[in-house]
């Protein structure tokens, strides 16, 4: 099972179109099982075509590249937790080829206004693979020091969520370097999530921001913000950094991070 987690920092990029293109023809080459993507935003006024999906919706315009390239096996769902920069619905979405048996969306955060660009919010899908049903939620988490909307309490609200009878795999933007101790990303493997990056056979330094962006401004350290979780022990064959100019370009302010399960 080949999966991927991206940051999508969605028409905020330059060439956003161009990117869009290059993104569906990796996911063609790349065949991912399931997609995790952040940050997938919306413009809040442009012409609604499908539920609260609009014309402008950065999944649709993927999926309708995918088209365009003989992958139409793929579907997709998407929510948005918040207005971003005023104009835009900033949402979350997961992509996958297989038939989606369940979904849903939840906040995690104390604030569920959209108005309230701290609110946290996390759709989930559940497919069926190998005659098991398999959880993938797609996270856009706040930060550790953060007063009114702390990572502590988004984790521990999703963790509320999980179907511990399941498999479930949590991707995403987590907002907590893993090269600080102490924090978010300790706070993680003290709750029992298994991160495949540590499990992984094959592994580069997992890389997922260089520098300062939104959000980390005036820190200009190496961060891993983007990970792969998984509830139970599983057998990682790779786990590897993409879009960062060596493997593949750079299409976001984010890194993507793509895994490998047998």
């Amino acid at each position: 099972m080949r999966i991927l987690t991206l940051n999508c920092h969605s028409w905020q990029e330059k060439d956003q179109r161009d990117k869009i293109k290059y993104l569906a023809e990796t996911i063609k080459e790349k065949q991912y099982d399931v997609i995790a993507l952040q940050e997938v935003s919306q413009k809040k006024f442009s012409k609604k075509v499908d539920g609260n999906i609009r014309k402008d919706n950065f999944a649709l315009l993927l999926i309708k590249e995918l088209e365009l390239l003989n992958e139409e096996n793929y579907d997709y769902f998407w929510d948005y937790s918040h207005i971003g920069y005023g104009i835009y619905e900033e949402g979350l979405a997961l992509l996958t080829k297989h038939k989606i048996v369940e979904k849903d969306s939840f906040y995690v955060s104390k604030n569920s206004t959209k108005l309230f660009y701290k609110s946290r919010l996390i759709p989930r899908v559940t497919i069926e693979i190998n005659e098991e049903l398999v959880d993938f939620y797609s996270c856009h988490m706040g930060w550790w020091e953060d007063e009114s909307e702390p990572f502590k309490l988004h984790l521990d609200n999703l963790k509320k969520k999980i179907n511990t009878e399941r498999q479930s795999f949590i991707m995403g933007d987590f907002n907590n370097n893993a090269y600080i101790e102490g924090e978010g990303y300790s706070y993680i493997l003290e709750n029992g999530f298994k991160d495949t990056f540590i499990a992984a056979e094959e592994k580069d330094e997992g890389i997922t921001v260089e520098g300062a962006i939104a959000g980390w401004s005036g820190e200009y350290s190496l961060k891993r913000l983007d990970l792969i979780l998984s509830t139970r022990e599983v057998n990682v064959k790779s786990s590897k950094v993409i879009f960062n100019g060596d493997n593949k370009e750079v299409i976001s302010d984010h890194f993507g991070v793509e895994v490998i399960i047998e």
